[in-house]
């Protein structure tokens, strides 16, 4: 049965020339693909099905079943999990062949204990945290965690951090980062400890601050074709891979005057069309965009009439017609329309991680 509901068409050929243009920017360097948080919204199982078939991509994931979920859907590529490590997950994280985040010395205690009683280490990467002031070892514990390393035969695959302002146009704060990061990979270098992978790049580094690419880097938010932020110089051409859209179900003609929606904070200036759009806030439409929002239809802007509802939003058209079933935008590019999601993230406060995300409820993914 074809359901009227929002859709979220994702364009795979977008993500793919996305991809391309920033392997182009980096140059010969292996890609973490990030895919967490239903793949920023985009369907993470759907992304990482288009993604796996490129060479030399390892994706990552927030959760540990975030990465279960990949694995029963047939991807095979490595798999790199943010979230704090937990003992008891470690059977599995081999079983799966997941690679494991480890950014505390009660991490390195229970993968050395699992190692000396019989299980084979999972893969991990350590995590410094050089200001973030989240998940990560201080650097001041660099000498200690190297010398547990060492003394208890571990093997780190990869050693990283994460940027805090590289998607800012001051970059001092960032710059302090990798300072601080390189001392600290060297100082494991220096211990014998060989990283295959050192990594600190994210979307805004990628863009922003090429000295800190290394021999991995991680991508999110550009993957999907959105700018990380508004500082930073879009040296990289890339396209929306989402485009997010409603269906008219009703159109009527009003008189001047009239009141739409809840609070009736809308009055129609003039006699005009009115469409309802069986979409709301609970499939993820941005409530508060209501006040300066619009929609597009047929190439053409139109102005939201009123407070989004939970199931539904209408439309102010003026003298246009639209068809009953046909589609208006949200946001991202379909056909002759196109509204940026920057645009409504700084219209309304907020950013665009929060508004991709967002996307839930009834909306249906389509594959394009």
């Amino acid at each position: 049965m074809n359901f009227i509901r929002p859709k979220a068409y994702i364009h795979t050929d977008r993500l793919k020339r996305n991809l391309w243009n920033i392997r182009r920017h980096v140059g010969d360097r292996k890609l973490v693909c990030v895919v967490k948080a239903n793949g920023y919204g985009h369907g993470a199982i759907e992304v990482s099905k288009v993604l796996s078939k490129e060479p030399g991509i390892i994706l990552a994931v927030f959760a540990f079943e975030e990465a279960i979920e990949l694995r029963e859907n047939g991807i095979e590529n490595e798999i790199l999990i943010f979230s704090r490590m937990q003992p008891d997950y470690l059977p599995k994280a081999v079983k799966f062949n997941f690679t494991l985040n480890v950014c505390a010395m009660a991490d390195l205690k229970a993968l050395a204990e699992f190692n000396s009683n019989g299980g084979n280490c999972p893969t991990f990467h350590l995590k410094f945290d050089t200001g973030m002031t989240r998940l990560g070892f201080d650097p001041a514990e660099a000498d200690s965690v190297f010398s547990f390393i060492n003394k208890n035969d571990l093997y780190p695959e990869g050693i990283y951090s994460h940027f805090a302002t590289a998607d800012e146009g001051n970059l001092s704060y960032a710059e302090s980062q990798l300072k601080q990061f390189n001392e600290i990979v060297e100082k494991g270098k220096s211990l014998g400890i060989d990283f295959t992978y050192v990594h600190c790049s994210n979307s805004g580094a990628i863009l922003n601050l090429p000295k800190a690419y290394f021999n991995l880097i991680r991508v999110g938010m550009l993957l999907y074709g959105v700018p990380p932020s508004d500082e930073v110089p879009m040296d990289i051409p890339v396209e929306p891979v989402m485009s997010f859209c409603g269906p008219i179900v009703n159109v009527r003609r009003v008189k001047a005057g009239t009141q739409v929606s809840y609070g009736g904070v809308y009055s129609t200036e003039k006699d005009t069309n009115i469409a309802v759009i069986q979409t709301g806030f609970a499939d993820g439409f941005p409530r508060s965009w209501y006040e300066k929002g619009y929609v597009s239809y047929g190439g053409q802007n139109y102005k939201i009439a009123g407070r989004v509802c939970m199931d539904q939003l209408m439309v102010d058209f003026g003298d246009k017609e639209p068809e009953e079933g046909e589609e208006v935008l949200f946001f991202g590019r379909k056909d002759e329309n196109e509204i940026p999601v920057e645009i409504i993230a700084e219209a309304i406060g907020t950013t665009t991680y929060v508004l991709l995300t967002d996307i839930h409820g009834r909306t249906k993914r389509i594959i394009v």
